[in-house]
Formats: structure tokens, sequence, C-alpha cells
């Protein structure tokens, strides 16, 4: 059974993972195949647990390729919070693709919480309407992480170290002015990924 980690960005989704990497009994990846085309994009591994935020613009496809085979957690975290955080990240990244490009003509004087909290609905209502069918659905906030991941590791019925995974929420990954590569460097190595080809993919 694969796990996706449907999300708006900026809510907790790499600590999630690493979280995830003490689970003995599936694969964990962040953004694995967010460079792929065709299906290739959804070819994931058995029994792993996917955080992308950038599947809720492919969630019909995601759809077609897994349906209700397959168990989706719609990572939360406060509204406000998450504003703030795209404020300070508004220059570059997904946010400022939707303000240029979704938002086409979009005003450069246009506020910048404002047009934070607009993509922030628009990709929660994206997730929301996705999973209104969905059987098997697990709501995760971020302001609860050690009660809703012991819930998370329960109904995935994962194995593995779950005091180390529930100690990866004491820490903070991927946090706006932590030391992180160049982006040049950051561009290059996500053209590997989709150069490279995966562990299924090597052994087929």
């Amino acid at each position: 059974m694969n796990v996706f980690i449907l999300n708006t960005g900026r809510c907790g989704s790499v600590t999630f993972i690493r979280a995830c990497q003490h689970i003995s009994n599936y694969t964990a990846g962040h953004e694995t195949r967010s460079n792929r085309i065709g299906d290739a994009h959804f070819n994931y591994p058995d029994n792993h647990i996917e955080a992308d935020n950038r599947l809720a613009w492919f969630l019909g496809r995601l759809d077609r390729a897994y349906g209700d085979n397959a168990i989706y957690v719609h990572l939360r975290r406060d509204p406000d919070a998450t504003a703030r955080s795209y404020v300070k990240r508004y220059g570059g990244g997904i946010i400022r693709t939707y303000r240029k490009s979704i938002l086409m003509g979009r005003p450069d004087i246009s506020d910048p919480m404002t047009v934070s909290q607009d993509f922030l609905d628009t990709v929660t209502s994206n997730i929301e309407l996705f999973l209104r069918d969905k059987s098997q659905v697990i709501d995760f906030s971020l302001e609860n992480t050690h009660q809703d991941f012991r819930k998370f590791f329960n109904v995935i019925k994962a194995k593995g170290d779950l005091n180390a995974a529930l100690s990866e929420w004491d820490s903070s990954y991927n946090a706006y002015g932590q030391w992180k590569l160049p982006i040049k460097l950051q561009r290059i190595a996500r053209q590997l990924r989709g150069i490279l080809p995966t562990e299924k993919e090597r052994n087929h």
C-alpha cells in the first residue's frame, strides 16, 4: 500500500519524511519524482510514503494512478503561520509561480500575505475535493504532531522505531533561514533525480 502526504508546502513535509525513514516496512521520500513526466511521475515503489506538495496540482492523474488504493494524509498547519512562511519566500519557488503565472497579470504591488493566503486556499480546496471520496484518509496537524504521528503509525501498520520517529518532530528541517545548497546546486540535484534510475527501475 502506498501513502501520499498531501500538503500546501511550508507545513512540515520534510520532517514528516525524516520521521518516516525510521519505519522499516516502507520506503519514504520527499519530492522524489517531481520532475518526471508521463506515467513515470507516479511510478512510485510499492509500500512507499511520498510527500510532495506539487501533487496538489496533479490530483486528477494521481486519482487515475492510485484512486482509492492508497492511504492519503492531509498534512495541515495553521493557515496564518503557513502564509507568513510563504511571504518570507515570496520571491521564488511555487509562490512566485502562482503569483506570476497562475494569477496572470497580477500586479507586483499586491499584498504578499493576501496572495499567499489565496494560494493556500486554492491548494487546500483542491486537496479536500480530491479526498472527498477516499476511504483511507488521515488528517494530520503540525500543531499536534506526536499524537497524530502515533495514529498514522498505527493506521499504516508501520514497523520500526516509533520513538526515534517522534524525536524527529522535535527538530526543524527546511526552515526558512537554515543553511541549504546554493540554488544552482539544488537545480542540478533535481535534474539528476530525473536522469538517474530509481532502485525499482534498475531492478527491471
